[in-house]
């Protein structure tokens, strides 16, 4: 499935690995909770990079110890009217510090982005049956105006100008 990062569609780099699907040493995968949880030690030896789909009925305390060790964690929309991931992603980037890659994926809509950037997700997995390429690229620069004035949009998905003009408002 391709992926809106950095303001650009790219294809997805990470194996998505079933729970009993050997680790190809090197690679860079994602593991459902259940398996990280289980095998975390060897996952972290044998991934180049390591990712997590997060259940959003997870508990974020039991996160902690695992985020030096991720560079990506999806979290699952079931419905795009379903926020408990965008609760979970302020959480994770605000207050636990998470820098790596925080992915929105399920029932992610392209209107959604700017809004979803806005509490930490920088990377959206992209449904085209339901929306178009186009308008997920367009979607990454067009909307400049935000709700919260701490935003900070992350790089490459806002013109620079529209970024230093917002920093010298919120300041």
């Amino acid at each position: 499935m391709p992926l809106l990062k950095g303001g650009t569609i790219e294809d997805e780099t990470f194996l998505d690995l079933e729970d009993g699907a050997s680790v190809p040493v090197g690679a860079d995968v994602i593991v459902s909770w259940e398996r990280l949880q289980r095998e975390f030690e060897t996952l972290a030896r044998n991934s180049s990079n390591l990712g997590v789909h997060f259940p959003v009925t997870g508990d974020l305390d039991d996160l902690k110890p695992y985020l030096a060790k991720l560079n990506l964690i999806t979290l699952g929309f079931a419905a795009y009217t379903d926020g408990r991931a965008y609760s979970l992603a302020r959480v994770i980037r605000s207050q636990l510090g998470f820098t790596g890659e925080l992915r929105a994926t399920g029932d992610v809509l392209a209107d959604q982005v700017a809004f979803m950037r806005q509490v930490g997700f920088d990377t959206f997995e992209i449904r085209s049956d339901r929306q178009p390429l186009d308008v997920w690229q367009r979607a990454a620069t067009t909307m400049s105006a935000t709700y919260q004035n701490s935003f900070v949009a992350r790089q490459g998905f806002a013109p620079a100008e529209i970024l230093n003009q917002r920093r010298s408002v919120d300041a």
